[in-house]
């Protein structure tokens, strides 16, 4: 195990523009929830900052900013980390972060780990041991790790949540 953590992403950084990181919502798949994501100055810290509402309605039930990990095809190996390391804050509500790997084919196949949310900026840990399989019955495969989402699901809601840093930790 490395001693050291990885950054994925810190909004902090001179030129970090979120171009890796796009929206999702239930939209596709024929729901009504609507989200967008800017770059802000949130509490004092520049941010990825996540908004949207949550519905329901017509099968629906999430919001999602998501980024790919790896370098192009080339999945991250992951094994010499015991999980994420995420600087967040946001107004109370159902959220979570998602991981795809090169195993999750289907659009509803994912990892999920609930991820706590406060008015401040808190740093949040989460192990790899958490993650619960979502519409697939293998456990999680860190070596190949594909895309990293923190969503607002589940119940219908205003999703506020912004995220400074990301990364993976030993």
């Amino acid at each position: 195990m490395p001693n050291q953590p990885l950054v994925i992403d810190d909004f902090s950084e001179a030129g970090n523009d979120a171009a890796a990181w796009s929206v999702f919502t239930d939209r596709v798949m024929g729901g009504v929830s609507t989200a967008g994501a800017t770059l802000e100055l949130i509490a004092g810290r520049r941010a990825l900052h996540l908004r949207g509402s949550v519905s329901l309605e017509r099968n629906g039930g999430f919001v999602q900013v998501a980024r790919p990990l790896g370098r192009g095809s080339v999945p991250f190996d992951a094994r010499a980390y015991a999980g994420l390391a995420l600087d967040v804050c946001g107004t109370p509500g159902t959220y979570f972060v998602h991981l795809r790997t090169a195993q999750t084919r289907a659009p509803w196949q994912h990892y999920r780990a609930e991820l706590s949310m406060r008015p401040v900026w808190t740093t949040v840990t989460v192990p790899w041991s958490v993650f619960t399989p979502q519409g697939l019955g293998t456990p999680l495969d860190v070596s190949a790790l594909t895309r990293l989402g923190i969503v607002g699901a589940q119940t219908a809601f205003e999703a506020d949540v912004a995220v400074a840093r990301v990364g993976v930790v030993p």
